[in-house]
């Protein structure tokens, strides 16, 4: 997946301009620079939210800029977001199941009344729910209510919601935002895992730069809406310009 010289701006504000970045079949991608260099609005204009005025989004060779998101969903492009964006009044379970609503081919009536098919069909997706549940090790609280349940919690279930769209590529937007250490090294250990187990490329956009630079293969810098930078940790590390950007001596 990639995108090509994506110019976006609001109200004669320039966001992001030529922003040209390539994700890889199998890597961590991250994504990094200050507040407001564009970061959130990248990942916006990839998952199809906001559509670039030029540039394009490409996923698998086909040009998907100007889809809504739920197309680009349906393609395989996953998405969590910086805040927690979950049903608080259904369980661990039935939020995971949301994610798998696009796999399901009953209609409302069909449900409603609970014909032999549908609840087969719901039998076979609880089967792939409960996969994820014990990937991410949250076995425990699977019948919980999620508006009971820690925050730390409420975003590994938001990554099992992502994961259950089975995507092929999954976009990460501050998943450790407001963590404590512990689950900052969880939520990084899923991350990997998520790349090895599953083997899709993970792009995520962090700010903790010693979980950035622990993890990610491959890191973008932007500033104003620009990239300063591109290359491993090591070489984002001595870049002079990301220093005075973003990082400081």
């Amino acid at each position: 997946m990639k995108t090509e010289n994506i110019n976006l701006s609001f109200g004669g504000v320039d966001a992001l301009t030529n922003v040209s970045i390539n994700i890889g079949t199998d890597e961590i991608l991250a994504i990094i620079g200050p507040n407001g260099a564009g970061k959130s609005s990248l990942l916006n204009c990839i998952n199809g939210y906001y559509h670039p005025q030029e540039g394009g989004v490409f996923f698998q060779d086909i040009n998907i800029t100007g889809y809504k998101p739920h197309r680009v969903a349906a393609l395989g492009v996953g998405r969590t977001f910086q805040g927690v964006q979950l049903f608080p009044g259904l369980t661990v379970i039935e939020n995971i199941m949301t994610g798998r609503h696009r796999y399901l081919k009953s209609n409302l009536l069909q449900s409603f009344l609970y014909f032999p098919w549908t609840w087969r069909e719901e039998i076979r997706e609880r089967e792939k729910v409960e996969e994820i549940i014990d990937f991410l090790e949250i076995k425990n609280i699977r019948h919980q209510l999620v508006g009971s349940i820690s925050y730390g919690l409420r975003k590994r279930l938001d990554i099992g919601r992502a994961l259950a769209m089975e995507p092929t590529v999954l976009l990460m937007d501050e998943p450790m935002a407001g963590m404590n250490q512990e689950e900052k090294e969880d939520m990084a250990r899923f991350i990997i895992d998520i790349r090895e187990a599953k083997n899709i490329p993970v792009v995520i956009i962090e700010h903790d730069m010693q979980v950035v630079m622990d993890i990610a293969d491959r890191i973008y810098v932007l500033d104003w809406g620009h990239i300063i930078a591109e290359g491993t940790p090591a070489e984002i590390k001595q870049n002079t310009a990301v220093i005075k950007a973003y990082l400081g001596e």
